[in-house]
């Protein structure tokens, strides 16, 4: 005789359960509407992912998202002044600014005048209200990926930005997504990038909200890069220090793509970084970098999948963390080389930099490969700040915690440089010079 296991629901299990009953007639999108209701079923069945879930055991969401905060609603007057400066960490920092307040586009907030010629960007609300073919084609159909997290998210997305540049045209000035909570609610947003062959964008992204206050956001980009595309894609994560963050970018690219990434982050209680990325062209090149600041009892996941279905590819993976009091950060890297994926080269590293006792690093990569003529390799290594230099910058007349900060700033320095856009890449370390002035 067999027992049934019957799944016991948490308290925040519940209430997303009870969440999705009441708003999902009223999300837009009809035509979406069973993709929907099949994530959400997905979701129901596993529940929020825990440490027996192997891509997630280092960060047990189930037990640190203790509540499921009510989703947020509409902004206010109140909420739209509070986020006028949204963005502001990005300084002087030439871009096109799109502000999402609390899950919600806000035009009148976003810089939507003179568009380039062969640039449209559009509330992904509007689009999925409209039943737009190109919209509903591509969302939540860039790459699939079953994950409990991600199928909430598309479950219950409301809003976000539709980003489409057409075959060959160069975007000079960078696309600023501002994400911005002003209230202790839940947000789920999505927003679709569609690059055209031949051409060119930098997209950024930023994550902000006020320290102290408990809210939770699960985001989501889908990006698609035509053949002989160029994009870069940098991230800063900034919310506030009582936030529940999971961001997740699904990436799919043609052929000769080349493509860059940078994530930074910072702030949250809690946040789980997540890339998916196929290759399914060859010739691509792809530079992933990461950033890490942590202390306190924050926790920070960074979790990477690059999936190489086509050969002559390339992949680098470089991340780095600096952990002080009780942090915690997370890397679980994977490369997947397909069976005919021939020509495969692809490396990752991950290092962290420990800065108390109790600090915690968990470093997992791995290799899947079922092709024979590659070249793949993994690495990482955590451990303190290197005593010999730390005497050498002293005996130079150096005090400790200035030689503490300039090998910390090095340290990072070196995942920072591979931003292409010099001001974004300045601004990376003056967030870090003020982590540094904190702690200090």
């Amino acid at each position: 005789m067999t027992a049934e296991v019957r799944h016991i629901r948490t308290a925040a299990e519940q209430g997303l359960v009870d969440a999705f009953a009441k708003v999902k007639a009223r999300l837009p999108g009809e035509t979406i509407l069973a993709m929907r209701e099949a994530a959400f079923e997905a979701f129901e069945a596993g529940g929020l992912p825990h440490r027996r879930v192997e891509e997630w055991k280092y960060t047990d969401l189930r037990a640190l998202m203790r509540e499921a905060k009510p989703l947020a609603g509409v902004p206010d007057a109140a909420a739209r002044q509070a986020a006028r400066d949204a963005g502001a960490a990005l300084g002087s920092v030439a871009r096109r600014r799109i502000v999402i307040v609390d899950g919600t586009f806000a035009p009148e907030l976003s810089d939507l005048a003179g568009l380039d010629p062969g640039l449209t960007i559009r509330p992904l609300a509007e689009a999925l209200g409209k039943s737009d073919g190109e919209t509903v084609r591509h969302v939540g159909r860039v790459l699939p990926v079953e994950d409990p997290a991600l199928a909430l998210n598309i479950a219950f997305m409301n809003d976000g930005a539709v980003i489409q540049v057409a075959d060959g045209a160069v975007i000079e000035r960078p696309i600023h997504l501002a994400f911005v909570t002003t209230g202790a609610a839940a947000s789920f947003t999505r927003s679709l990038v569609v690059v055209g062959k031949r051409a060119k964008l930098t997209l950024i992204e930023s994550h902000e909200g006020a320290d102290a206050l408990d809210y939770q956001v699960n985001n989501a980009l889908e990006l698609v890069a035509g053949d002989d595309a160029a994009v870069e894609h940098i991230k800063m994560m900034l919310d506030g220090d009582g936030a529940l963050h999971v961001s997740t970018l699904m990436a799919s690219f043609g052929r000769n793509v080349t493509f860059n990434d940078f994530s930074f982050a910072s702030g949250s209680a809690v946040t789980r970084n997540q890339l998916f990325l196929r290759f399914d062209g060859e010739g691509s090149k792809a530079d992933i970098r990461g950033a890490t600041l942590a202390r306190g009892e924050q926790h920070i996941d960074n979790t990477l999948v690059a999936d190489h279905a086509r050969g002559h590819c390339t992949g680098r993976e470089f991340f780095r963390s600096v952990l002080d009091g009780e942090s915690r950060s997370v890397f679980q890297g994977k490369i997947i080389v397909r069976q005919h994926s021939q020509k495969t080269d692809s490396k990752m590293m991950s290092n962290a930099l420990l800065l108390s006792e109790s600090a915690e690093a968990d470093n997992k990569p791995e290799l899947e490969i079922f092709a024979d003529d590659v070249v793949c390799g993994h690495g990482a290594t955590a451990g303190a700040l290197d005593e010999e230099l730390l005497f050498y910058l002293k005996a130079r007349g150096i005090p400790q915690k200035e030689a503490e900060a300039l090998m910390i700033q090095a340290f990072v320095g070196e995942a920072a440089e591979g931003i292409q856009h010099e001001s974004v890449r300045e601004v990376v370390m003056e967030r870090t010079r003020q982590w540094l002035a904190e702690r200090g």
